[in-house]
């Protein structure tokens, strides 16, 4: 142990609590910096609610209490701000009984209002650093008691959001000092989980929370430390921890090891948590991406916001050299085939870079053989990847887990894109073998039954039902509102394949294959066919939704035809019946595209996919617009994104929003889980 852990270890019993199943994201404060985030509510604590606060390291929850109390009590909050991505800061103040301001409060004797409460954290690839200032603005000096209470669950992020577990691993004693603290977790992957939490202050007091606090509420703490901060008046004071996270396999791990090698072990060096690390990487962020400026300058401030979460978004890993946009923080915080594929897509003209890390790490994932419980074949391009304990340990097929069928074509869009913007024929044929490998996928596995479509029906016991964007087990309907048994074949779906074969034509004739380039342009052709026959609803005057295991329509009205215009598999001569169907009222919002038309049976509003406005679906259909000449209409709804956008805290638009109609509600209505 270093000189500041001489103290005495104790080994602190840790009570295993109930895991409250995440199930809303309401005012929560985000903070991400490479694999790691933290969320916490707006006073800067972590505690057991529908919000699965925490501090996350990849799939892990690390801690999941830290609960701060100054003079016994929850200070009153003032302000929160978030400087940037990687830190923020927390401005609180102490309660006060009531207008009187000679009253004493029961906040340690201290008069109401006179006590300046801080928190400032910064997040970096090696930890967390928060510092707690405390000034006296009191003319009298004044003793300021401080209790902060920690708890670590270990908890996988499948659990979080409500995955049932027959069993789980042991919390193991927590091993303490007056400046030290590391909580250990061993999952059923036999991996040993420790949080480490460091102090600049010993405190006076460490001990175990056994029981709920006397109003009945469980911050769900492990352990309580207590310091006690004196101040002249004017003055101030600083507490200051690190936190961070290691991992080891173990066999059988002892409760409270006694050699001092072994209790060493469990206080590792204190990792230095820099802001340095945090701004060069925003600042070479943005110096290698293109900058936008115009004449609106809310327009300005959501790209720049955007640009910004992009960077938010980039998780390192999971191969050395290695890094990609993660699909959301805070579930989704990880690799996901189909939302990495759209947004480097999307980014093409801002930073094609991530397009080109995003083809790489995703090829060197694609299938080689063929596991029903992985919903993988060969040629297949992953739909996630999960690294936690359930994945490990088998309990999920996440590792990764095959189950999207629009990845591969979207994979093959997104190399077709990528030379355009880049002109890299070594890229091209670097991943050459891999395109390949797809075109194989589409034709072999993805048409399920020759009938020319691509379908999707999960093999696995624990995949997904529904395996195109609208992955929601209620997603695909009919007009009646009956759901849609797979196999399915979805409209975009062709229409990516379509897009997939066109691009990689030329790419085939670029490289001097010319006919490989004849066979896949003519197999685009005969897909546009057939797609037009089978898709088409006369009666309607738009595209179904998909067709079912019996080659029955999908028939109800939903934003998928849209992005069948991005693609290009429209015929021209009904892009108008499109258009118009997707700017009726039934399915504009007027803040965008909703995912299922509202006059029809199955619409909600706060339906995952089946009411809600969704922005990277009505960005692609604002594309879709735009590539069959409708420029107005296109505008109008990148127009109405962007009015919605000041609806958000920073201009940030999330992953949905609910899809009430701008008329009843005049700002955008948050999605819960968003």
């Amino acid at each position: 142990m270093t000189q500041l852990d001489t103290a005495p270890v104790q080994f602190i019993p840790v009570r295993a609590l109930p895991i409250v199943k995440a199930t809303d994201l309401g005012s929560v404060q985000v903070l991400k910096h490479g694999n790691r985030f933290l969320l916490t509510d707006s006073f800067g604590d972590i505690h057991p609610d529908s919000r699965g606060l925490g501090l996350y390291q990849g799939d892990t929850r690390v801690l999941s209490c830290e609960v701060l109390r100054v003079g016994g009590v929850r200070p009153v909050l003032l302000q929160t701000s978030v400087g940037a991505n990687y830190r923020g800061g927390i401005q609180m103040t102490n309660p006060s009984a009531d207008r009187n301001p000679q009253a004493k409060t029961r906040a340690g004797g201290l008069i109401g209002r006179t006590v300046g409460i801080s928190r400032d954290r910064l997040i970096g690839s090696e930890g967390v650093s928060e510092r707690l200032r405390i000034v006296n603005h009191g003319g009298d000096p004044a003793a300021v008691s401080v209790d902060l209470e920690l708890g670590a669950d270990g908890a996988d992020i499948f659990e979080v959001r409500g995955y049932p577990r027959r069993e789980r691993g042991r919390l193991l004693p927590a091993a303490a000092t007056d400046r030290r603290i590391t909580f250990r977790y061993v999952g059923l992957d036999s991996i040993e989980q420790l949080t480490h939490i460091a102090f600049s202050e010993p405190a006076e007091a460490v001990v175990a929370v056994n029981e709920p606090l006397p109003d009945g509420s469980d911050t769900g703490a492990a352990v309580r430390l207590h310091w006690t901060v004196k101040m002249g008046p004017g003055e101030m004071r600083e507490v200051s921890w690190t936190t961070w996270s290691t991992e080891r396999p173990v066999e059988e791990p002892d409760p409270e090891p006694a050699s001092p090698a072994e209790q060493a072990a469990l206080f590792p060096p204190i990792p230095r948590v820099s802001p340095d690390e945090g701004a060069a990487a925003y600042h070479a962020w943005e110096r290698g991406t293109t900058s936008v400026n115009s004449d609106h300058e809310l327009f300005n401030l959501v790209i720049k916001r955007s640009v910004s979460d992009l960077r938010l978004l980039v998780n390192e890993g999971p191969g050395e050299d290695q890094r990609y946009v993660a699909a959301g923080v805070p579930w989704f915080t990880t690799l996901f085939g189909r939302d990495a594929l759209i947004s480097a897509f999307q980014s093409l003209a801002f930073r094609p870079q991530i397009a080109v890390e995003t083809l790489g790490v995703l090829a060197a994932y694609q299938a080689t053989t063929d596991e029903p419980w992985r919903d993988a074949e060969p040629g297949k391009i992953l739909h996630e990847l999960r690294t936690g304990e359930m994945a490990r340990s088998g309990e999920l097929p996440h590792t990764p887990y095959y189950g999207s069928v629009d990845s591969t074509p979207l994979w093959l869009i997104l190399l077709g894109a990528t030379f355009d913007w880049t002109g890299d024929r070594g890229l091209v044929d670097r991943l050459w073998p891999n395109a390949l490998a797809a075109l194989d996928w589409i034709d072999k596995y993805g048409d399920r039954d020759g009938d020319g479509f691509v379908e999707y029906e999960r093999r696995s016991e624990r995949g997904l039902l529904n395996q195109g964007w609208k992955d929601s087990s209620d997603a695909i309907r009919d007009r009646s509102g009956g759901e849609a048994v797979p196999p399915i074949a979805l409209a975009e779906v062709q229409g990516y394949v379509f897009d997939a074969k066109r691009r990689l034509a030329r790419l085939a004739r670029m490289r001097g294959d010319e006919d490989l380039a004849k066979r896949l342009d003519a197999d685009a052709d005969t897909l546009a066919a057939r797609f037009e026959a089978a898709f088409w609803v006369e009666d309607q005057h738009y595209y179904a939704l998909g067709l079912d295991g019996e080659k029955r329509q999908a028939d109800a009205i939903g934003s998928n035809a849209g992005q069948c215009l991005w693609s290009g598999i429209v015929a021209p001569e009904r892009a108008r019946d499109v258009v118009d169907q997707l700017l009726r009222p039934s399915m504009f919002s007027g803040w965008g595209i909703r995912t299922f038309g509202a006059d029809q049976r199955g619409y909600n509003p706060i339906g995952y996919h089946t009411g809600t406005v969704w922005p990277h679906d009505t960005s692609l259909i604002a594309a879709g617009f735009k590539r069959y000449g409708f420029d107005d209409a296109s505008n109008r709804l990148i127009g109405q994104m962007m009015e919605a956008a000041q609806g958000f805290p920073d201009y940030r638009l999330p992953e949905l929003f609910c899809g009430f109609d701008k008329n009843d509600a005049h700002t955008p209505v948050p999605y819960p889980v968003a």
